[in-house]
């Protein structure tokens, strides 16, 4: 067999299939859009229902469903201090201000704790703040002072003249302590605080005498108090004299 004829057997048998081949349907454009057709609704119409006017009133008396704007009970002030802690905590919440809060808590932990060391060794920090203390007007040292080797007589009487009534204060306050340690009431030592000699009192009308006495004292002197006026030294030195007639009376009675 040539290699023609047979090239021609080939064709034949292959013009003979595609022929017997079924005919492929004409494939839909992937882009075109399907075309649906509803059937027709056969159910019956909704119907609608109205709710009873007692289930209403009902639904309107709770406070869920009562959408009405309730305006605030606080003060025009209270409001204004909501605000403005309001602003600080979100202040605070920011990287800066954690930062302000914490080292801040710190410092004025220390900066206290330095204020009540000062204040204990009697420390004027005053000074620091360009105030200078006011000029005594009598010579007399506080620092040095000695209560067996003064005379609380004269010196009561000069600052009394001179209208120093906060060293005159201190001054009655601490004649009355000589007059305890003279009886032996208490023992006298310069390193010891007021209430040291309240706890030696012995018991009786003389302790709670002596706590006032102590708290007009610390008030006048440790608090610094430049402007005692003459009816706030009256009543110190009323407090004062009271003390030492309860003393005197006592050491009689006894």
């Amino acid at each position: 067999m040539s290699v023609s004829l047979f090239f021609r057997q080939g064709c034949l048998l292959l013009v003979l299939l595609a022929l017997a081949a079924p005919p492929v349907a004409a494939q839909r454009p992937r882009n075109a859009a399907a075309t649906y057709t509803l059937p027709p609704d056969q159910t019956t119409p909704v119907k609608l229902r109205q709710p009873a006017p007692e289930r209403l009133r009902a639904f309107r008396q709770q406070r869920e469903f009562q959408y009405v704007e309730v305006k605030s009970e606080q003060s025009s002030w209270e409001l204004l201090w909501r605000h403005f802690w309001q602003w600080v905590s979100d202040l605070l919440e920011t990287r800066p201000g954690k930062l302000v809060w914490e080292y801040g808590i710190y410092a004025g932990l220390v900066a206290a704790l330095v204020f009540v060391v000062l204040k204990l060794m009697q420390v004027d920090i005053t000074r620091a703040f360009g105030r200078s203390p006011r000029p005594g007007a009598l010579a007399y040292d506080v620092q040095a002072e000695d209560i067996h080797g003064q005379d609380f007589d004269a010196l009561l009487a000069a600052a009394e003249a001179e209208s120093n009534y906060r060293l005159a204060v201190r001054l009655g306050y601490l004649h009355v302590l000589k007059q305890l340690a003279d009886q032996n009431l208490i023992r006298w030592q310069p390193d010891k605080t007021n209430h040291d000699y309240l706890f030696e009192l012995p018991a009786g009308p003389l302790p709670e005498a002596f706590q006032e006495l102590t708290r007009q004292f610390d008030y006048v002197w440790y608090g610094e108090l430049d402007d005692i006026t003459p009816t706030h030294y009256a009543q110190a030195r009323a407090t004062r004299l009271a003390f030492q007639q309860l003393l005197h009376s006592g050491r009689r009675a006894a």
